[in-house]
């Protein structure tokens, strides 16, 4: 942690123990105390930088400091009870839990609530407002009360901090998170860039309207005010044949936009139990929430397809699901893209809240053409027979065909110590390839 940040830090736990001590003093005098402005500058300058806004009050930021206390300074509030009450004793106003592992003092809502409000009702009713699902705490994930204990007051639950934005302000980035059931997506990358992607100019034009959300969404929603009007994030479906360069550009919107790209894996997802494929969609959304990822459903008919008729309680639930991920999909504020091989399989639900709907048409001639000339590594040379036109002529393949192809003659001309291709070559690797798609026998 840099020398600013640290003392930033410093700031807001000397701000947090003036106000600990104010408070208590006031309470045991019966006087009057405002928090005021007390080194809000400074106590903010390391926390407002990683919020998903861009102003708070005090209030939010002492409820900020609280929950991050104990990552930082786990002993803080001990250290501070010990020196008021030297020979031990508890101050039950001030609220607090013990944890099981954690044996230090875990500030809760009550504890919250003491040092902004005191004993003052209108001011702790203003304070628990904080806690609200209404309030930008609550929706951009980055405090909540722990449920309490069986009966006992709400606010007696543990401040809980988003692990991530823990993360951001103790080691200035985001651990990404790894493949699990609490989060069935693995991240995307690529070495190509949008010169190896061929494909049509409508398609291409289309991609660039993705791109051009991607780079001006803020501005739209925030500058231009549209977020009371425009529903958060960005939804495309991409269809057509496989291999047609469908993840791949989803990798490479990611690349290019400096957004990691998270493959969701619909086997881990989509369970045959009542209510387990909505609890895994909802692992997988808090977690991707404010982080502006981009989701790729590669193969996403198993989830987005097409409702049937109510017939049994099992069509029931599985209508009850897409209904589910309807919901989650719009509340999004990133960009999801769906990639199927045919458009008629996504429920027109789905279709509807698309921006985009995207073809990825087989390729045609000259673009085949384009992608065998693309293909082949500087090092491999080409038999001087060999014309590549007349191959992107008498062969339909697709981009990914293709590099197939290529890599199993490149494999076979390296096994007999050659570094040149023939096209025999060629045509045996297209014919294994035309087997595995039984186009032929």
């Amino acid at each position: 942690m840099i020398v600013a940040e640290r003392t930033s830090l410093e700031a807001g736990l000397s701000g947090l123990k003036t106000l600990f001590l104010e408070r208590l003093k006031s309470f045991e005098t019966h006087s009057e105390f405002e928090i005021g402005d007390m080194q809000y500058t400074q106590w903010s300058a390391t926390i407002l930088p990683h919020l998903p806004v861009r102003k708070i009050s005090m209030s939010e930021l002492v409820v900020i400091t609280l929950a991050l206390v104990p990552q930082i300074r786990p002993h803080f509030f001990d250290q501070l009870i010990q020196n008021v009450y030297p020979n031990g004793g508890s101050f039950p106003h001030l609220g607090g839990i013990r944890g099981k592992g954690h044996r230090g003092f875990l500030p809760s809502g009550e504890t919250a609530l003491f040092l902004l409000a005191g004993e003052n009702l209108e001011l702790r009713f203003a304070v628990q407002a904080l806690f609200s699902p209404d309030h930008w705490f609550a929706k951009k994930q980055v405090i909540r009360l722990a449920a309490p204990e069986k009966n006992e007051p709400e606010m007696s639950g543990q401040l809980i901090i988003d692990r991530e934005f823990v993360e951001k302000i103790t080691l200035g980035k985001i651990t990404r998170p790894a493949f699990s059931t609490e989060f069935p997506a693995a991240r995307l990358t690529t070495e190509q860039t949008w010169a190896d992607l061929v494909l049509p100019n409508s398609t291409e034009q289309q991609i660039q309207d993705i791109l051009t959300w991607l780079k001006y969404k803020e501005t739209l929603f925030d500058e231009l005010d549209m977020g009371r009007k425009l529903k958060p994030g960005y939804r495309a479906l991409f269809h057509g044949p496989p291999g047609t360069g469908k993840t791949l550009t989803a990798n490479l919107l990611g690349k290019y936009t400096q957004r990691d790209v998270y493959r969701v894996d619909l086997s881990s997802v989509v369970s045959k139990y009542i209510g387990e494929t909505e609890k895994n969609l909802a692992h997988l959304f808090n977690r991707a929430e404010n982080k502006d990822w981009i989701l790729f459903f590669d193969e996403a008919d198993a989830l987005f397809g097409r409702r049937t008729q109510v017939q049994n309680s099992h069509d029931r639930y599985a209508n009850q699901e897409v209904a589910y991920l309807l919901q989650r999909v719009e509340t999004y504020e990133g960009l999801i893209v769906l990639a199927s091989n045919f458009k008629s399989n996504i429920d027109e639900a789905f279709v509807r809240r698309f921006q985009s709907i995207i073809h990825f048409p087989m390729p045609r001639m000259q673009e085949r053409l384009s992608l065998w000339e693309k293909a082949f590594p500087e090092k491999i040379a080409l038999h001087k027979d060999l014309d590549l036109r007349q191959l992107a002529q008498k062969f339909e393949l697709t981009g990914a065909d293709i590099m197939n192809v290529v890599q199993y003659v490149c494999l076979n001309v390296l096994a007999k110590k050659s570094l040149l291709i023939t096209y025999e070559d060629i045509v045996e690797g297209i014919k294994r390839e035309f087997m595995k798609s039984g186009k032929l026998t």
